[in-house]
């Protein structure tokens, strides 16, 4: 997808605001912390299509809506994705706004899941509210 300048120069402020991760890194954080959640800031048919497997869905459009009620505890670790980084750099930008101390972007997105060969399930599992750790991403 060609993306249009204005929202580029917007997410390139967000990310100099935030911190990104890889997905090895995403690995690291979750072996460390089993409580830090997932969460998948795409659109609702982006989900149903197919998401991180333990993920859960608080879509970019409500996310500063539904924030501080689907998760009240700021010192949460929250690890946002979206298809390819820049909506979940926007929503963590958000997030840090809010008053949120441990949120990052996932570098690359669900892109970069799939491309790490990390299980995926599609329609609408995976919104118990704790990420589901895999035994074995493939790399």
């Amino acid at each position: 997808m060609q993306h249009s300048p204005g929202f580029l120069a917007l997410v390139n402020e967000a990310k100099k605001k935030i911190t990104e991760i890889s997905v090895a890194e995403l690995r690291a954080r979750l072996e460390v912390n089993p409580s830090a959640v997932l969460v998948d800031v795409r659109e609702d048919h982006e989900w149903q299509a197919g998401h991180a497997r333990g993920a859960v869905h608080l879509g970019r459009g409500i996310f500063e809506r539904d924030l501080e009620r689907r998760f009240p505890d700021k010192d949460m670790e929250l690890i946002l994705y979206c298809g390819g980084g820049y909506r979940s750099a926007l929503a963590a930008e958000s997030a840090q706004r809010m008053g949120y101390r441990r949120v990052v972007s996932l570098i690359g997105g669900y892109r970069a899941l799939l491309m790490a060969g990390w299980p995926v399930e599609t329609g609408s599992g995976g919104s118990s509210g704790t990420a589901n750790r895999p035994a074995d991403t493939g790399g």
